[in-house]
């Protein structure tokens, strides 16, 4: 990430006066952190320091969506507008990030909200910045702090197995499913029948946004994607509108031998 003015992504001024208060360096500086202790110090015996609580945020409208009443399809203006908010939010996370020095964030939870105004999406990217302890290459290949949804636990096994978080990666489908006819309607009455319009519109938005995942894991230059999870819920504005959300850690080899360590019982008191 070359040199950038942190107020031409929007950071606020008292989010700089925070950051300076973190950087390492600072006097009485202390750090910040959603990290359980237990992810703390499994962090910390990874290699690395936490420097601060790092986020970003973007409200963002949605345009007009022009639809066909009886066909299946993509809303393209509703997917777009997911992309680009969630875009913001974890450019200004990661710009807070680089203001801390910090090679990546780790833990991080990236929350959608519909409804919170008429037209409008909230998406909200919070984490811990992290600082490497030794000289390795930890940025992404855009020279980007890494950022991961790995808990402590998870970030630390990775890492000592050779592998590294790359990002975070998402893909995104708002897809419009065709209402039935009257004759499709009255058909199905008291019988056990698929409704085809409906399974293929879970296909097609499922595989839309899983391949955008892909797409962005590559770009990253990753060997794959793991920790992924795959979101399905009803769009806010529309009762025939569904949304998927694929999203997932893409990560990278540091090694070429990868030593996976026995699991070992253990038993609660």
């Amino acid at each position: 990430m070359p040199p950038v003015d942190p107020r031409q992504y929007g950071l606020p001024d008292s989010a700089m006066a925070r950051l300076a208060q973190l950087r390492p360096g600072a006097p009485g500086t202390i750090f910040t952190s959603d990290l359980s202790a237990a992810e703390f110090l499994l962090v910390r015996q990874a290699g690395f320091r936490p420097l601060g609580l790092v986020m970003g945020s973007s409200i963002y409208h949605v345009g007009m969506q022009v639809g066909n009443w009886g066909q299946n399809m993509e809303l393209a203006v509703l997917s777009q507008a997911t992309y680009n908010a969630r875009h913001l939010a974890m450019t200004r996370m990661q710009v807070e990030a680089d203001q801390l020095g910090a090679d990546g964030v780790v833990g991080v939870a990236l929350t959608v909200q519909h409804g919170l105004m008429e037209h409008a999406a909230e998406f909200v990217a919070i984490g811990t910045a992290v600082k490497a302890e030794d000289e390795g290459q930890w940025r992404d290949n855009q020279n980007r702090p890494f950022t991961s949804a790995l808990s402590g636990q998870e970030f630390w096994t990775l890492l000592r197995t050779g592998y590294a978080p790359v990002g975070l990666v998402l893909g995104a489908c708002v897809y419009h499913i065709a209402h039935r006819t009257m004759t499709q309607l009255f058909g199905n009455i008291g019988q056990n029948v698929e409704l085809p319009q409906f399974t293929q519109a879970l296909y097609d938005a499922r595989e839309l946004a899983m391949d955008r995942m892909q797409r962005e894991a590559e770009a990253l230059q990753a060997e794959g994607v793991v920790s992924m999870g795959i979101s399905e819920h009803g769009y806010g504005w529309n009762g025939h509108a569904i949304e998927y959300l694929a999203i997932g850690t893409a990560v990278r080899s540091l090694r070429a031998e990868h030593t996976i360590p026995e699991p070992q019982i253990v038993l609660g008191l």
